[in-house]
């Protein structure tokens, strides 16, 4: 019996070392990044608001919601929210009117304040020309967007963020790895960070839980102006 319990534990011993040294399960390869023809900014047709669950917490990607934390556009007036309400779990804020001039957007009051860059466009509103109007402000879309990964923006309808894909593959990222993962307004997966809870009692106070965002500061006042 003593002989046979410790083959027993021997026999467990080298099923746990086993299960242990196991290699973990090769994540499955990204789909081509690959814009729906049928939206107007650009949404990849494959990993969007309704796959986006799919794509959460890959060591190969980097993960950017560019809305800002309250946007000054009116975006009420076409049915979106110019609060950032919620996000998704592993997406950092990094705004894109902080990155770059805006183009023309369908509501009033866009944000016009300081960016990295200027932007001119070309008559079918691509871009023409991006300057920086930083001396950091290369090395600042750097850090916040690797060119070694792949990256999966997304914004509140998808404007920004096809916005930021289009600046981006100017300055010479690889277009194949940008993806304009849509709008956040449209998200129902099981994975959203709650940021702002409306109260549903006349007269109760909002909670702004700011604090859960993983948020990107960019100090404009610390910054070197291009001379």
């Amino acid at each position: 019996m003593r002989k046979l319990k410790m083959i027993l534990c021997l026999t467990l011993a080298v099923l746990m070392l086993a299960a242990c040294s196991a290699p973990a399960a090769t994540p499955a390869a990204l789909p081509a990044s690959e814009p729906d023809a049928s939206s107007m900014f650009g949404v990849d047709a494959n990993i969007n608001m309704t796959t986006i669950d799919q794509w959460l917490n890959r060591d190969d990607v980097v993960y950017r919601d560019v809305r800002m934390l309250f946007d000054p556009a009116d975006y009420a007036a076409i049915g979106g929210n110019a609060d950032l309400s919620s996000t998704v779990e592993g997406f950092k804020i990094v705004p894109y009117p902080y990155l770059a001039t805006l183009s023309e957007l369908p509501v009033a009051g866009a944000y016009a304040g300081d960016t990295l860059f200027t932007l001119t466009w070309n008559a079918d509103g691509s871009i023409a020309t991006a300057t920086a109007n930083y001396e950091e402000s290369m090395l600042i879309l750097e850090d916040l967007f690797p060119k070694d990964k792949a990256i999966f923006i997304m914004c509140g309808g998808g404007g920004y963020a096809g916005m930021t894909k289009s600046l981006l593959a100017f300055l010479g990222w690889d277009e194949a790895k940008l993806y304009n993962v849509g709008g956040n307004w449209e998200y129902q997966g099981t994975h959203g960070v709650e940021l702002i809870k409306y109260s549903e009692v006349d007269g109760g106070n909002n909670i702004y839980a700011t604090w859960r965002a993983d948020y990107a500061t960019i100090d404009f006042s610390r910054l070197h102006a291009v001379k």
